[in-house]
């Protein structure tokens, strides 16, 4: 395995801190009494692709969401530590945490009233950014990397909701960038989708993972595979296993990663 990689579930083995973006250790997350997460120790690789795979209700969109300290905003609680570049996320400001670290959601979600140009800017819009040249820039820039922009350009004045389902999720994407974050958390970004725009959603990843580090959730073992560098196994809250795709996929060590990704359940 992987000198970078344990897959044990509290503790991490020695290597290069330059190479990760993210750390959790101890990792718990909490709705009420109920713990949806046990002790979740992993490390997020910078300009790789973490693909979370499990079960429903194992903790996938919880630990995704604990990322940016969404969980909180759901009502829930955390205990452990959470590492941005080797700063604990709990003495950020959210709203900063999350310029950093983007969430792109299932749903795609474009603003209805907004049209798809403001879409993009939006959150800069919203941190004080006024000059329209610029924002019109940034806008072509974001859309553009999301591999949206021939589709749209034409049609930038429409609103954000008037395109079809893969091209809003690219557009929610764009929107994401455009405030310039580290990571990009993405909540099983293509399950809504058809099969050519999740092959388009797909061919995205390998493109943003050249200057973005991005941790994918998603039930698809086959997307997992194609996508992903590293991939995480959880189930029932604990982290089981965690190693490059190629080994998940091939030659897992523990019994229970090879059940769920051959099919035995799940």
């Amino acid at each position: 395995m992987d000198e970078e990689i344990t897959n044990a579930t509290t503790t991490h083995v020695k290597h290069d801190e330059s190479a990760l973006r993210m750390q959790t250790f101890n990792l718990n997350a909490f709705f009420g009494l109920n713990r949806a997460l046990k002790d979740i120790s992993l490390d997020v690789k910078k300009n790789k692709v973490l693909a979370i795979i499990g079960p429903s209700g194992c903790g996938k969109s919880t630990f995704l969401r604990s990322l940016n300290r969404m969980h909180e905003e759901v009502g829930g609680t955390i205990k452990g530590k959470i590492l941005l570049d080797g700063s604990d996320i709990m003495k950020k400001d959210p709203v900063n945490l999350r310029k950093k670290v983007g969430m792109v959601f299932q749903k795609a979600n474009p603003f209805p009233t907004m049209s798809i140009a403001e879409n993009v800017v939006a959150g800069l819009k919203l941190n004080g950014l006024r000059n329209k040249s610029r924002l019109n820039e940034i806008a072509e820039e974001c859309l553009k990397r999301a591999a949206l922009w021939d589709e749209v350009k034409d049609s930038l004045h429409k609103p954000g909701n008037s395109i079809s389902g893969g091209q809003q999720q690219r557009l929610c994407i764009a929107r994401t960038l455009a405030v310039e974050p580290e990571v990009i958390l993405m909540d099983e970004p293509a399950s809504a989708l058809d099969p050519i725009s999740t092959a388009k959603i797909e061919e995205l990843i390998f493109e943003l993972k050249k200057k973005y580090t991005i941790v994918i959730v998603t039930h698809n073992m086959q997307q997992a595979s194609r996508v992903s560098d590293y991939t995480a196994f959880f189930y029932m809250g604990k982290l089981i296993e965690i190693d490059k795709t190629s080994v998940i996929f091939t030659a897992p060590k523990n019994k229970q990663t090879e059940d769920y990704v051959t099919g035995r359940f799940g």
